[in-house]
């Protein structure tokens, strides 16, 4: 998926020197982004508040919408570098394009995962014709410095793994929980997973101390370790826990974000994820000219446009504003 924001940031996000060591409880709220012809998204990261939770890097959450009588998701080939597009649907379908061939429909618990490495392109589209409801998130994770140039390849898995306990199924989306791993190819230590909770349910979720953490409320009314999680907000959680209280209210889903704090630092603008804004400014060039990312073949419509570069230099600001 795309950032579609006319006026997108330059920004520095990574390294430790604003990781929280300790455990937190911190409420990041969402901003509000048009995606394409007509879905709106939830953008929980980058946040004023926060940047990056381990590698994952952007987070946008949508839905559900009622798309009967709409196109639904329509979001043109546009290029992605250093970086892995995580898919993950609660409803609907999503029809993956992109510049190797791949031509896939993603559908709900089925993780669509792109890693871009050093170019990639492609489109996502509501096939036709599509289900009513279209509701998931859409997700980055920045690769470190080692596999940024890794070979783009495009991953589809339709049986993941799950953990339980009482009130609880953990559908490990990628990377590792409680000893279960994800088939998704992972370049650094991390963990996705959609947490599914029946009304009344109380559990404690295992955790890795090392791991910093964030949960994404999908939808229905839930605690995380005591603090209401609406959906389509996000709370941090910081590091240095072994287990997380979850409570739920009614049938409810959340979505586990954690990893090893990200230790190198990184400039991510648009769709790119680079370490100087020199290689983000080729980048774009290279988009424009129609070079490097290929093409995607079979999209009915124009390419996406790169916006224009902001016209100040970039200034590091860390992981937290």
């Amino acid at each position: 998926m795309s950032n579609l924001d006319r006026q997108a940031a330059l920004s520095v996000c990574g390294g430790r020197g604003f990781v929280v060591a300790e455990p937190v409880r911190e409420l990041l709220t969402p901003r509000r982004v048009q995606l394409g012809e007509s879905t709106e998204v939830r953008r929980l990261l980058p946040n004023l508040g926060r940047r990056m939770v381990g590698a994952w890097a952007f987070v946008d959450h949508y839905g559900p919408d009622d798309i009967a009588e709409e196109p639904g998701m329509q979001v043109p080939p546009h290029p992605h570098m250093g970086l892995q597009t995580v898919s993950w649907l609660h409803d609907g379908e999503v029809l993956h394009r992109d510049s190797l061939g791949s031509l896939q429909t993603v559908r709900p618990r089925e993780l669509g995962l792109m890693t871009s490495g050093r170019a990639i392109s492609h489109s996502e589209e509501s096939p036709k014709p599509h289900a009513r409801l279209l509701h998931g998130a859409q997700l980055w994770v920045a690769l470190p410095d080692a596999h940024r140039n890794v070979e783009a390849h495009f991953q589809h898995h339709t049986d993941l793994p799950t953990v339980t306990a009482p009130g609880l199924t953990a559908t490990v989306i990628l990377g590792a929980l409680d000893g279960t791993e994800s088939p998704g190819t992972a370049y650094t230590p991390i963990v996705g997973a959609d947490l599914a909770l029946t009304r009344g349910a109380e559990a404690r979720l295992p955790l890795d101390p090392d791991f910093e953490y964030a949960v994404l409320s999908m939808f229905g009314e839930a605690e995380v370790d005591g603090v209401p999680v609406l959906s389509g907000s996000m709370l941090y959680l910081g590091c240095g826990r072994t287990e997380l209280p979850l409570r739920a209210d009614s049938d409810a889903a959340l979505m586990l974000l954690g990893g090893e704090p990200f230790e190198e630092e990184i400039v991510m603008w648009w769709n790119f994820v680079g370490r100087t804004q020199d290689e983000i400014t080729q980048a774009r060039e290279e988009w424009m000219n129609g070079d490097r990312f290929g093409t995607v073949r079979g999209y009915d419509g124009a390419r996406l446009p790169a916006p224009a570069l902001p016209p100040v230099p970039l200034k590091p600001r860390g992981r937290v504003r």
